[in-house]
C-alpha cells in the first residue's frame, strides 16, 4: 500500500518561512493540498511527473515554490512570506498520471494521499 509522508509544518510568525516535505512517487504528478478548518480543502500546488512544469494557486503564487528530486523520491513546498490564512493543514498526494492545467487541483484527480501536517501562522 501506498503510503506518502509529510513532514516540516509547524508554527511561524507572518513574513516567515516553512519547508514541507512529502516523500513521493516517482513519475507521477504531485500536488499539496491544504485544508483550514471549517473550509473546503483546496490545491495549493503540483508537480508534474519530470519536475518541469508546476501549477500554483493564485493565493500562493510568488510566495510558495514547489520542487522535487525524483532521485530522492521528496516533493517539497517552500512557503515564504506566510499570512495567517496560510494557516491549515497541508497534504500531498500523488496521482496515477501526469498533472495539467485544468485539473491538477481537483482531488479526484490524486490516488493517494498522506496524513498531513499542520501549519499555524501567527500575525
Amino acid at each position: 500500500q501506498v503510503q506518502l509522508v509529510e513532514s516540516g509544518g509547524g508554527s511561524v510568525q507572518a513574513g516567515g518561512s516553512l519547508r514541507l516535505s512529502c516523500a513521493a512517487l516517482r513519475n507521477v504528478c504531485m500536488g499539496w493540498f491544504r485544508q483550514a478548518p471549517g473550509k473546503e480543502r483546496e490545491g495549493v500546488a503540483a508537480i508534474n511527473s519530470g519536475g518541469g512544469t508546476t501549477y500554483y494557486a493564485d493565493s500562493v503564487k510568488g510566495r510558495f515554490t514547489i520542487s522535487r528530486d525524483n532521485a530522492k523520491n521528496i516533493v517539497y513546498l517552500q512557503m515564504n512570506s506566510l499570512k495567517p490564512e496560510d494557516t491549515a493543514m497541508y497534504s500531498c498526494a500523488a496521482d496515477h498520471y501526469d498533472c495539467y492545467s485544468g485539473s491538477w487541483f481537483k482531488e479526484y484527480e490524486y490516488n493517494y494521499w498522506g496524513q498531513g501536517t499542520w501549519v499555524t501562522v501567527s500575525s
